[in-house]
């Protein structure tokens, strides 16, 4: 097995970047610390030789009524290498989509959104009449057929060139649904975060309020969510972070590591521009899946995958409204992925609660077409093997 510095030195052997600059660094890493019933082990050696090729930390929680575990590992950042702060924020990405989907069913229960009713209805002059049929549960559950807008760039080096752009979520509406539609709405199922950038939208419409306001004021707040913001135009975390680090190719032509830790998240928005912890995340789990965040009958929108296929892969849907779910180790896995530049994030849960996982992993490669290596081995740790 190879050791954590000769891990970290094959890292910096790539080049690690900051703008134009190398950064070195020593190898050092922190310890894994578990307790109670789940699997320690296989939890530890998930954990183990961080830094390393595909990520530079990685933040753990895994809860539950079977048990408690917590661990951290790898490196603040490439150029001190001091040890990773367990307590750091990080971007959650698409796990903004189940905060979002949580407020949109919150409002459907309050009578403010009917899931049945059209987006267009809600919004006449942005929605055009060649997507006059997709409901607010389409657009929930990704069963909408509404393509991606486009973006500037097709490759990680122009998109980190054009890092500091602000994207306005109406203009983000308007170019995918000046596109044909996919599929007719209701007939497959592909996930793309433009149904909840609408659904942002229409909760600004509904309410009268911003996406950001009524979020801190129906989620955040209540659950005493200290860490968990809405970063807005800014590009920085604001408070205690691990760097993340995206490979590319560098100003000097080679290939290497570029810490991007700076990137403007307004792309995202209501589907995935989210600032947290793994704190956080593991006390908005557990609330969630005890009913204490959507109550009522409507909390089984969340647990309830449309009887359709997905549009690539012909599979049955996987997605939910905010939620997805995954067979793994004999039992019914239910939660959210996520990835912006440098960071992978996930929530997950079996629907008892029995065993409830939370990652922050600063991935090298966070939107990757495969699933970051750390990542999946924490999953398979906790839960077992699809």
């Amino acid at each position: 097995m190879r050791t954590r510095s000769a891990l970290l030195a094959a890292v910096l052997a790539a080049g690690v970047a900051a703008g134009p600059s190398v950064l070195p660094g020593p190898a050092h890493a922190a310890p894994a610390v578990a307790s109670a019933r789940p699997p320690h082990a296989a939890l530890e050696a998930a954990l183990a030789g961080l830094p390393d090729a595909d990520a530079t930390a990685a933040l753990v929680r895994v809860g539950g009524t079977e048990g408690v575990w917590r661990g951290s590992s790898g490196v603040h950042d490439l150029r001190t290498g001091r040890p990773a702060d367990p307590a750091a924020r990080f971007r959650a990405g698409s796990v903004t989509k189940v905060f979002t989907a949580a407020v949109a069913l919150q409002l459907a229960a309050e009578g403010r959104l009917d899931l049945d009713r059209t987006a267009r209805s809600y919004l006449p002059g942005l929605i055009p009449a060649s997507y006059a049929g997709v409901t607010v549960r389409q657009l929930l559950n990704h069963t909408h057929g509404i393509p991606a807008p486009d973006f500037p760039g097709s490759t990680v080096e122009e998109w980190y060139a054009q890092r500091f752009r602000v994207h306005d979520a109406r203009d983000m509406v308007r170019s995918a649904t000046a596109k044909k539609r996919e599929f007719a709405p209701g007939e497959r199922q592909h996930y793309l975060n433009i149904g909840y950038t609408i659904t942002g939208l229409l909760i600004e419409r509904v309410t009268g309020d911003s996406y950001e306001h009524q979020l801190a004021r129906r989620v955040l707040r209540p659950l005493g969510l200290r860490d968990t913001y809405s970063p807005g135009t800014n590009p920085r975390i604001i408070g205690p972070h691990n760097h993340g680090y995206q490979r590319m190719r560098l100003d000097d032509g080679t290939t290497g590591l570029r810490d991007v830790s700076v990137w403007t998240s307004t792309d995202g928005w209501a589907a995935g521009d989210l600032v947290s912890t793994t704190k956080d995340l593991e006390r908005f789990t557990r609330a969630l899946f005890r009913g204490q965040v959507v109550r009522g009958p409507l909390l089984e929108e969340m647990f309830t995958l449309p009887e359709v296929t997905d549009l690539s892969s012909g599979e049955p849907a996987a997605y939910s409204v905010g939620l997805s779910m995954k067979v793994l180790g004999g039992r019914e896995v239910w939660g959210k992925t996520g990835g912006r530049w440098g960071y992978n994030a996930a929530i997950a849960s079996t629907r008892d609660g029995s065993r409830t996982l939370v990652y922050g992993v600063n991935s090298t490669d966070a939107k990757g077409r495969e699933m970051n290596r750390v990542a999946e081995h924490l999953m398979v740790a906790a839960y077992g093997r699809p």
